[in-house]
C-alpha cells in the first residue's frame, strides 16, 4: 500500500509501510535461507509492487536487512537504492 512517494534521480520510490516492511523482516530472518534465497525474497516483494530489481545487488544488500539489524528507515533507504521504476 503506497503511503508517499520520494523522488530519486528523477524516478519514484514507495515509502513501504511499517507493516510492509515488518512482513518483509519476517520473511528474511526465516531460518534456513541462504543470501540467494535472501535476495529471491527481497526481489518478490519489490518485483510485486511493480519495481525492477538487479538480483546481483539484491545479494549485496540482503545481508544488511537481515537479521533486524536494520531499522525501517534503514530498509526503506536501502530498498530505496535497489528499487528501479519499471
Amino acid at each position: 500500500m503506497r503511503t508517499d512517494l520520494k523522488t530519486k534521480d528523477q524516478q519514484l520510490v514507495e515509502k513501504f509501510t511499517e507493516m510492509e516492511l515488518s512482513t518483509l523482516r519476517n520473511e528474511l530472518s526465516r531460518e534456513g535461507l541462504d543470501n540467494w534465497q535472501a535476495a529471491e525474497v527481497l526481489s518478490v516483494f519489490l518485483v510485486g509492487r511493480g519495481y525492477g530489481v538487479n538480483a546481483e545487488h539484491a545479494r549485496n544488500i540482503v545481508g544488511r536487512l537481515e537479521g533486524g539489524r536494520c531499522g525501517y528507515d534503514c530498509m526503506q533507504a536501502e530498498i530505496e537504492k535497489l528499487a528501479w521504476v519499471m
